[in-house]
């Protein structure tokens, strides 16, 4: 039945990513809740976030590798399950510390469900031209999840209390997983080659080290000798990996084909793309719901321009590409993208709502430019077979991306916010410990402004929005930087298609154009699907 419905395993698939994409932005549009409910600070929030991405970074090339031996759909339906059931247990933690570890718990369900749905898409559209335009629906959900995220999540938290933002995840997860029992067909690469146990662990604990370093660098400080031994950890064990990987004989990752330029190309636009991206979420949620003060609800709402901007943009991009060739539109999407930035930082409390969507447009039809494509840039170098694990570094480098942009603007705010909180004129009237407790928390400043007096309120609120645009312009500015430091990498690094826009699809051609390394193990796509019977 499923053979004959492959439009309907692709909505099944482009479903079961939405439940963990919508999820990421529900948390963001909480983060003030959250905040106030549990009593977060900031580096608490910076966690709550993180910990779902960590966990997530950490596990998927090994969950792609066995989805790859085993089986696609059963990885599926299996991550979706335990993700929804931890869903549930995060709906229930009294405290931030506790949401932190549960939030972790939901990054196993989330990697993985992620590897396994490109996988399946390369191997249900094996002719290059639809698989491109399958990913530029696969990518698209990104946008989407963008926009049903916070505004599912401000009208429950408008009306329920703030773990019904984690439950909501249970009915969808449930569809997916009928929909991928009734529709999806499983796949898994036919040599069955032994599992790589080393490489399995190594990848984890190298992976999970190199962000759990970045993650905690701003509070333990870029030069602090924790920090040092945590990267020089991370580099240790990962060149362990690939020193691993190059030698043995069933590699879980084929280390050579990030000789691949258009593997290396699309990868460095994923992980620079989405860095940018949730560093920006991460602080226009707060902007919109602690300097304008709207409620999650209406913040959900006005994230709507950058969300349709990436699903829109992402279903544009892959027929962009067929007439210009990929390193025009990918590399001129992050500079779009970095226009959009650079714009944005240039808010204040007074800038209008109409200006902010208008650079919310820009920026969010860039990155849809830039997603798109470059994620079919990465599957198209390599075999259907091996589909799992290339999923599973594309979502690697995106998720490590937002990992990286949460710790790196959500530290420069932090940093600039807590100085000129300590600093301000305004609040030198306040005891020690109170100024202290506001340079750590947005949500207990503007509670303090509700408790002065009226005559001093307008001060103190002045001083802490100005504290909160220093944190936000630098912020904002430096992603702008690193997608523009971006652009110009992958306009050199990237080469384009040809001019038709479909890709060789022979090992020879492929060859000759640079696609296909000379080592790097090639299949032919109709052997890749094997004879596994329906669950």
């Amino acid at each position: 039945m499923f053979r004959d419905h492959p439009i309907a395993a692709l909505a099944v698939i482009c479903f079961s990513v939405f439940v963990t994409s919508v999820d990421t932005t529900i948390v963001n549009v909480a983060l003030p809740t959250l905040a106030r409910e549990l009593h977060a600070d900031t580096a608490q929030l910076q966690w709550i976030v993180d910990a779902y991405t960590l966990v997530m970074s950490g596990l998927l090339l090994s969950a792609g590798s066995l989805g790859d031996r085993y089986g696609r759909r059963g990885f599926l339906v299996a991550g979706l399950a335990l993700f929804a059931l931890t869903s549930g247990v995060a709906s229930q933690m009294g405290s931030a510390d506790s949401l932190i570890v549960a939030s972790g718990a939901m990054g196993v369900g989330a990697a993985v469900i992620f590897p396994t749905t490109l996988g399946l898409i390369t191997n249900i559209f094996t002719d290059p031209v639809p698989r491109a335009k399958a990913i530029g629906l696969w990518a698209a959900m990104v946008g989407v999840g963008v926009a049903v995220g916070p505004i599912s999540g401000g009208w429950l938290l408008a009306h329920f209390w703030w773990g019904s933002v984690f439950m909501v995840n249970i009915p969808i997860a449930a569809l997916a997983i009928i929909g991928a029992l009734s529709f999806v067909p499983t796949s898994r690469d036919p040599s069955a080659p032994r599992i790589d146990v080393p490489g399995l662990i190594l990848s984890a604990a190298g992976i999970t080290a190199l962000v759990y370093t970045v993650i905690e660098a701003p509070t333990w400080g870029w030069t602090n000798i924790r920090t040092t031994v945590g990267f020089v950890v991370a580099a240790v064990i990962l060149t362990v990996f690939a020193f691993w990987e190059r030698r043995t004989p069933h590699p879980m990752l084929d280390v050579t084909v990030f000789a691949n330029r258009r593997f290396s190309g699309g990868s460095l636009a994923i992980t620079s793309g989405f860095l940018t991206l949730f560093g920006f979420i991460f602080v226009i949620t707060q902007y919109f719901q602690f300097v304008k003060e709207y409620t999650a609800f209406e913040t959900g709402v006005r994230l709507l321009p950058v969300a349709a901007s990436i699903a829109i943009m992402s279903i544009l991009g892959p027929r962009l590409v067929e007439r210009v060739g990929s390193t025009v539109i990918v590399a001129g999407g992050l500079v779009i993208f970095a226009a959009g930035l650079a714009w944005s930082s240039t808010v204040t409390a007074a800038t209008s709502y109409t200006d902010i969507a208008l650079q919310m447009l820009l920026l969010g039809g860039g990155l849809g430019l830039t997603t798109a494509p470059a994620t079919e840039a990465i599957m198209g170098s390599l075999s259907p077979d091996k589909a799992g694990v290339g999923s599973a570094v594309n979502d690697t480098t995106r998720e490590f991306g937002g990992t990286l942009g949460v710790a790196i603007v959500g530290s420069i705010f932090a940093s600039l916010y807590s100085h000129a909180i300590s600093s301000a004129d305004a609040l030198s009237g306040l005891p020690g410990d109170l100024r202290a407790a506001m340079g750590r928390s947005m949500a207990v400043a503007h509670g303090v402004i509700t408790q002065v007096p009226a005559g001093q309120a307008a001060a103190v609120r002045d001083a802490v929005n100005d504290a909160f645009h220093d944190g936000l312009h630098i912020g904002t500015l430096v992603c702008a930087g690193i997608a523009l430091g971006a652009a110009i990498i992958v306009a050199w690094l990237l080469p384009a298609r040809e001019a038709s826009g479909n890709p060789p699809t022979t090992p020879e051609s492929r060859l000759a154009t640079g696609e296909l390394v000379p080592d790097a193990p090639t299949a032919n796509p109709a052997a890749s699907r094997t004879a596994v019977p329906k669950a």
